[in-house]
């Protein structure tokens, strides 16, 4: 497993053409980090898969995306609450049928729960905090691995080099330190930690794609707003303050990353 920064600076900068060709999937597109990190990586030239609830924030970024004149990307309205191995199953084949291969995958979408002691905490706010931040990355993760390591095996003429495709888990302060009237969102970011650990100890050396997790921390969205309600959110990075580092590990730059939990805070500097 990799250790420290690998060779990633704060001041760092990306190629206009760092992801291009790629197609990346990414999970919560329609808002906050999703959205940032959907458009960022269409203008450095990926095709985004747009994963999350709500068509119409969906469509919005799809607009935007167009109207900059980066790549056209794709919509996939899914409930992560209530996906199933069978609809993550049919989202591959869609994907395979489209482009016979995914670059990378961004497990963003999460939601926050109640924020109550686990002894009155409602059993069905429960199961469908797990399923969206937890049980969803694994059957995403599990249907859509064999596209992603076709694209770490493929080597054209144009890229005479395989490619390092990427599972970015999104990690939580709260997962890594669970504490009190965090709730089901604490004990499934901890899920996610492991989860990330599982897979990528069970591919290294046997497969090209990398695991690792990205933690963002407090940030200027409306989970937080929810999360923290007096915190002044100017005092806070926007989620584009972050991307320098998501297209560092989407990018060839951070393909020695591996197995890490990575502090977003910390690498850059905030």
């Amino acid at each position: 497993m990799s250790e420290g920064h690998g060779k990633f600076s704060a001041d760092w900068q990306p190629a206009a053409d760092l992801l291009a060709g790629k197609v990346i999937a990414i999970t919560g597109a329609g808002a906050g980090i999703g959205r940032a990190a959907a458009r960022t990586f269409a203008a450095h030239g990926a095709t985004v898969l747009l994963f999350g609830r709500t068509l119409s924030k969906l469509e919005a970024v799809y607009d935007e995306i167009v109207a900059a004149g980066d790549p056209e990307p794709v919509i996939q309205a899914v409930n992560l609450a209530g996906v199933t191995a069978e609809d993550c199953q049919q989202l591959a084949v869609a994907i395979d049928e489209a482009f016979d291969r995914l670059d990378g995958l961004l497990h963003n979408a999460s939601v926050l729960g109640p924020r109550v002691p686990l002894a009155g905490y409602d059993p069905v706010a429960w199961q469908e905090v797990m399923a969206t931040n937890l049980n969803s990355n694994f059957l995403l993760t599990q249907a859509l691995l064999p596209l992603l390591e076709a694209s770490g095996t493929r080597s054209t003429a144009d890229e005479p080099q395989a490619t390092s495709p990427l599972v970015l888990f999104t990690g939580s302060g709260a997962g890594l330190r669970p504490r009190a009237y965090w709730g089901a969102y604490a004990v499934a970011k901890a899920g996610v930690e492991a989860l990330m650990k599982v897979f990528a100890d069970e591919s290294e050396n046997i497969s090209p794609v990398r695991f690792a997790s990205l933690n963002p921390g407090g940030t200027r969205t409306a989970m937080r707003a929810a999360a923290v309600p007096g915190e002044d959110p100017s005092t806070l990075p926007t989620p584009e303050n972050l991307m320098p580092l998501y297209l560092w590990l989407f990018g060839e730059s951070g393909k020695s990353i591996h197995g890490q939990s990575i502090s977003a805070r910390e690498w850059l500097g905030l």
